[in-house]
């Protein structure tokens, strides 16, 4: 099994056709077909099919392609590290929406002082969207919650700080005097889908007071939404504590002070268990974690 079987493989499967697999790699479309077939008959199996809207991964091509995209993208970073020059490289990361406003600005600029010519690339999202792309490699790693299940054994987790949040509402909101859950039962609510537990935190939250959950909710997946959706509106939200010290959340929202326990999310970074960080990347894990914990002593 040679490396660039396996590299025209992932290039076929992820292009969706022979053609635009032989158009990315710059090669023919016998070129590629001869390889693919050759991969099959030494694993004395087929990998893709033809069907009338392109090449597609057999049962056992898709269990194939997982593991062949991994070692792809491990066999490149490798072969970048090895041959690039001191400040270059790339480092591929994602965020969940408060680390997106908060660390991610200051965490890229730290990292740009020791890697100048580096390519980053920051990839916004929950955490059930971020770890598939930890565990394929396309992101070297991902902050967000612990989820409330047991860890995967595929991802190792440092934590950075606990997230502690609270009710919020627009200014002069009708119910911003509210002090208990059961005074803000029946308003309209927004929340954020996949906070990175288990179940909805105001499900939760309502549940744990012994009350029904909110009728009326509106999910989103991002906190710029949740805090211009609220100023705007009657509607209310949990956000984290830290985003509501920033100017342009807390210039047209206020907490609701219930006397209600808030959910606590405990936040840190995820990385493949099975690799280490590039230099690159583990650079930019460094300045992620001095970002967070200036953050937090400011806070």
């Amino acid at each position: 099994m040679r490396l660039k079987q396996i590299h025209n493989f992932v290039a076929v499967v992820e292009s969706g056709s022979i053609r635009a697999a032989a158009r990315k790699l710059g090669v023919s479309q016998p070129a590629i077909t001869k390889s693919v077939r050759g991969l099959e008959a030494e694993l004395h199996v087929q990998l893709v099919q033809r069907t009338p809207h392109g090449v597609v991964p057999t049962r056992s091509g898709r269990a194939f392609f997982e593991r062949a995209r991994v070692a792809h993208a491990e066999l490149r970073k490798a072969e970048e590290e090895a041959t690039q020059f001191e400040g270059e490289g790339s480092v591929a990361f994602g965020v969940g929406p408060v680390a997106a406003i908060l660390i991610a600005p200051e965490a890229v600029a730290r990292f740009r002082h020791q890697f100048p010519r580096a390519r980053v690339r920051v990839v916004e999202g929950l955490a059930p969207a971020l770890l598939p792309l930890v565990r394929n490699a396309t992101l070297d790693f991902a902050m967000g919650p612990r989820l409330d299940v047991k860890l995967d054994p595929a991802f190792a987790f440092r934590p950075l700080y606990r997230a502690d949040h609270l009710v919020v509402a627009r200014k002069g909101h009708p119910l911003r005097n509210a002090r208990s859950l059961a005074e803000l039962a029946d308003a309209d609510w927004l929340s954020l889908t996949g906070i990175g537990q288990s179940s909805d935190p105001l499900d939760r939250m309502f549940s744990s007071a012994g009350l029904s959950a909110p009728r009326q909710v509106v999910q989103c997946e991002s906190y710029n939404t949740v805090v211009a959706m609220v100023a705007k509106t009657d509607m209310l939200a949990i956000i984290a504590r830290l985003l509501l010290a920033e100017p342009f959340a807390r210039n047209v929202l206020e907490e609701i002070a219930i006397a209600e326990t808030m959910p606590s999310l405990n936040v840190g970074m995820f990385t493949r268990a099975d690799a280490p960080l590039t230099a690159a990347a583990a650079a930019m894990a460094k300045a992620v974690t001095a970002a967070t914990r200036a953050l937090v002593r400011s806070a």
